[in-house]
């Protein structure tokens, strides 16, 4: 994501509010109360993917990962973020985050995840402003903070419908309370652009809105969302600038699947019971474009049982496309012969993209340990199966990989929370 107006604006005031604050305290008689609380986490990750001609990542954002270019890779899982907030008044606040990990160039910049401010109109309704994290999933607020998840990363195949997590705009939550049960409603409107792997063009996001409710009951939690934006991945322009100059058979393939400001929706809902001393949760998501990126469909099931300090757990996530993964294109047998090697080159790059639909199940048992106060050690094996001639969700696919077979993943990682 690129700094935006708003994010600026945003850091300003808290800048400036900060400022103020801290002149006001250091004035007054009493001792200066603390405005800004430090905070952190951070996982320190090892991962080994058996199928040596595609890597597995962590992200789709990630341009590599463990099996071709690294027999184990640190940085499918590493990331190191801290924070600071900033408690101005009782009812203004504001929050920096920024995190360490792998970017779409390879490289480990830091990257600001989450910069705004907050107003606390009453208890129960407050408004903010800046870059926000996205509240589409049931851990989206904690989604990179390892120690707080029960596996060594939530599972790719639902996470993965929606990998950016953050937005630049403005959000406003209400939560009400009828006897035990909680409820919180919580609309979002805001812009996003993305930075695709190995610099090959930009997702941008506008016009993004979205809504999410969340019911809690005691141990019980109920997750549920929707949003709505348009959608430009300009990496695609080339390919269908290509099918346009062959008339209007062209340009009718080229309006299907084109990505310039196309819509682009996300369902989701999910659940979790969690008594302490065991839980199982579960999520499924749907995604609908009107672009190449087609629509995808995933769910998981996962649980656990705690023993002390030793937790046990299980996953099983599937995730398919449910649009065609194949399209004739263009009819070569119609056309000169001079063009039949460009349309057929044409045909093959639609067809990589609509083919690129992950299909994939994934069976995963591992184990987390406490070792001491904040800080847990994680081992997974994940066995994923891809679907008939697809790549599944892995990434910088090789000429030698063989679609529709099976591998296998191992992970093990040290999660801290300071």
């Amino acid at each position: 994501m690129r700094h935006h107006p708003i994010l600026l604006v945003a850091l300003a005031l808290a800048i400036a509010i900060a400022s103020a604050t801290s002149a006001s305290a250091a004035r007054a008689d009493e001792p200066e109360p603390r405005i800004f609380l430090f905070s952190g986490f951070g996982t320190l990750g090892a991962t080994h993917s058996s199928e040596s001609m595609a890597d597995f990542t962590s992200s789709s954002l990630k341009p590599n990962g463990a099996g071709f270019t690294h027999g184990w890779s640190v940085g499918v899982d590493s990331v190191l973020g801290v924070q600071v907030t900033g408690n101005f008044t009782p009812q203004l606040s504001a929050v920096v985050q920024v995190v360490l990990e792998q970017q779409y160039n390879n490289s480990y910049a830091p990257a600001v995840e989450w910069a705004n401010i907050k107003y606390q109109f009453t208890p129960e309704f407050s408004v903010r402003a800046g870059r926000i994290a996205l509240p589409v999933f049931l851990v989206s607020d904690y989604r990179k903070v390892g120690y707080a998840n029960p596996w060594v990363r939530p599972p790719v195949e639902v996470y993965g419908l929606l990998p950016v997590g953050e937005s630049d705009g403005v959000d406003a939550s209400y939560r009400l309370h009828t006897g035990e049960l909680t409820h919180t409603l919580q609309g979002m409107y805001g812009r996003n652009d993305v930075k695709l792997p190995g610099d090959t063009g930009t997702a941008k996001a506008r016009g993004l809105w979205g809504i999410s409710y969340t019911a809690e009951y005691g141990a019980a939690t109920l997750h549920a969302s929707y949003f709505h934006g348009d959608l430009t991945l300009d990496s695609f322009n080339p390919l269908f600038d290509g099918f346009r100059q062959f008339g209007p058979a062209g340009i009718a393939i080229a309006d299907k699947y084109d990505a310039n400001a196309k819509l682009f929706t996300f369902l989701g809902v999910g659940a979790m019971y969690d008594p302490g001393r065991w839980f199982v949760m579960a999520e499924w998501g749907a995604t609908d474009s009107n672009s190449a990126i087609g629509n995808r469909s995933a769910w998981y099931v996962s649980g656990g049982y705690r023993l002390d300090s030793f937790t046990p757990y299980f996953s099983y996530a599937q995730t398919r496309a449910d649009s065609n993964r194949s399209d004739p294109g263009l009819d070569i047998s119609q056309l000169p012969p001079y063009l039949v090697g460009p349309a057929a080159a044409l045909n093959a790059g639609l067809n990589a993209i609509l083919g690129g639909l992950p299909v994939q199940k994934t069976l995963s048992i591992g184990a987390r340990w406490d070792v001491v106060k904040n800080v847990d050690l994680k081992v997974q094996f994940d066995r994923a199966r891809l679907g008939s001639d697809s790549p599944g969700t892995l990434v910088n696919i090789q000429p030698g990989f063989r679609r529709g077979g099976s591998f296998n993943v191992v992970s093990a990682t040290i999660d801290f929370v300071f």
